[in-house]
């Protein structure tokens, strides 16, 4: 248990070999990360949080504000550039490993360089070069685990160890400012604590007592703007949600391919070292079960993103490292080193073809957009016309592509709300819009919004781009037709949650609590 004296239970120094694989694998993975950051085009997910970076704020629509916060600092640091928005994303499996080496060496050398050695081995650390929600937060969560670890590893509870709680918590706050799973791990320490460690709940206080100024940060800001991460994250995007076999299924078999095909058979066979090394090492195997759980719970409604569960990703390659036998370790490392490089033959491979290779793909009209950007806007743009688009995704890759946001036209959907904070509609009354999109449109759809429409269209690449080019915007017949139906389907908001404030109430009804 990690109450225990910190006596290294493997005097021996890590070996030679060991150090060259380690060595080996960090740095052809950050290659790899560097090469993947700097030609890979811009995806959605990080055209939409580059706009939090650009307009800093203590929250945004879908998500607190910690990657907001990051691109910000990283646009201010080292310019406005796609691979400086992206080199925290780049650096972080090194910094992980770094703090997975600083929460374990203290209790046994060798054993913390394989937890280390076999995560990195791990595929997604060798692809992971897109920034997300979850790179702040996977980064906070570790080092608040790391923290923890070590203050548990004190036999006593004097200064260094509630330092190493009250730390643990700042971490945890931070977490908790990047995204809201960061609950998850709080789950997971308050398990721990009243299951194995009653006598040390003075540390867990101390621990929630520091993370508390994130809650309180995101309640305030919660409070002002509508609700808005409540009204995503519990109420817009949960509307469907219904059980479904898939889902499960679906859950089971991302967390085999995350875990790996050769980590997941050396687990199976030896399961009773796992189960033995969860007796010596408790909060290890909770930062393991504790979220497995949770998230096969959740997936009987909600289909898991691969995404979610990257947080906790690390802690179970340190259980497979502390519980192998030390003969086995070798062969689940040369395991995850086979697989990470068929990965690695994969992206070769996809960087070996050109834009004609996927002229028949499904998706070829998303690659088009993305690679050929500035020749589309080039075709839409007209002097004196709002250029906006018909979804969010589009309008973040068009706009960061410009390096001026631009606006969504219609209702969109619930990911789409920042911009009822960002844009106010009234400001284009009388302007000629275009609203570009891939779809062929129906001009009857937007006539009423205008006092005249037009639609015309170009080819790029082979594919068709539709352009609705209005005169005369007509705000208030927008504002009752689409800001009203966006009222009615985003901002129910529950009369029990007190508000201060709403950009989007404030501006349809000019009150903060708009009536239904």
């Amino acid at each position: 248990m990690f109450h225990t004296p910190v006596i290294a239970s493997s005097p021996q120094a890590v070996s030679a070999t060991l150090i060259r694989w380690l060595l080996v694998a960090g740095l052809a993975s950050l290659l790899l990360r560097f090469w993947i950051a700097a030609t890979f085009p811009i995806s959605g997910d990080e055209a939409f949080f580059y706009w939090w970076g650009v307009y800093p704020d203590w929250g945004y629509s879908d998500h607190p504000p910690m990657v907001g916060w990051l691109i910000a600092l990283m646009r201010a640091t080292l310019g406005d550039s796609t691979g400086s928005i992206r080199l925290p994303a780049v650096l972080l499996p090194l910094a992980l490993g770094a703090a997975l080496w600083w929460a374990l060496a203290p209790l046994d050398r060798v054993r913390a360089a394989w937890a280390v050695l076999l995560f990195w081995l791990a595929p997604l650390n060798w692809l992971y070069a897109i920034i997300t929600t979850d790179t702040p937060l996977i980064f906070w969560s570790m080092l608040s685990v790391a923290a923890l670890m070590r203050a548990e590893q004190r036999t006593r509870l004097d200064r260094t160890a509630y330092g190493l709680y009250a730390l643990s918590g700042i971490f945890l706050g931070c977490a908790f400012l990047s995204k809201y799973f960061s609950v998850v791990l709080g789950l997971t320490y308050l398990l721990y604590f009243l299951g194995y460690r009653r006598e040390r709940l003075a540390g867990l206080g101390l621990l929630v007592a520091c993370a508390l100024p994130g809650p309180a940060i995101n309640i305030a800001y919660n409070a002002s703007h509508g609700w808005s991460n409540i009204m995503f994250n519990v109420y817009n995007r949960n509307q469907d949600a219904a059980f479904e076999w898939r889902k499960p299924l679906l859950y089971v078999g991302m967390m085999a391919y995350l875990a790996t095909p050769v980590a997941v058979w050396l687990a199976v066979k030896h399961r009773q070292a796992l189960r033995a090394s969860a007796r010596s090492h408790r909060l290890l195997a909770c930062l393991v079960v504790v979220p497995l759980l949770f998230f096969m719970l959740l997936s009987a409604k909600k289909v898991i993103g691969l995404h979610w569960v990257l947080s906790f990703y690390p802690f179970g390659f340190a259980w497979l490292a502390f519980a192998l036998p030390a003969d086995r370790l070798k062969t689940c490392a040369k395991g995850l080193a086979l697989f990470a490089g068929l990965h690695v033959v994969v992206v070769a491979g996809l960087y070996l073809t050109t834009l004609d290779t996927w002229r028949h793909a499904k998706i070829y009209p998303q690659i088009v957009r993305s690679v050929k950007t500035a020749d589309i806007l080039r075709q839409a743009e007209h002097p004196g016309a709002v250029l906006m688009a018909d979804s969010y995704t589009a309008a973040s890759i068009y706009g960061f592509e410009r390096r001026q946001y631009m606006p969504v036209f219609g209702v969109g959907r619930f990911h789409a709300r920042q911009d009822d904070m960002l844009v106010d509609f009234s400001l284009y009354q009388g302007r000629s819009v275009r609203i570009l999109t891939p779809d062929k449109p129906d001009p009857q759809a937007f006539k009423p919004y205008f006092d005249s429409v037009a639609v015309l269209s170009f080819i790029q690449d082979g594919v068709p781009f539709y352009v609705v080019e209005g005169s005369g915007f007509n705000y208030p017949a927008y504002r009752q037709g689409v800001l009203g139906e966006a009222f009615r389907q985003f901002y129910n908001i529950p009369a029990w949650l007190p508000m201060t404030g709403c950009p989007f109430c404030e501006r349809y009804c000019g009150q903060v609590r708009c009536p239904r």
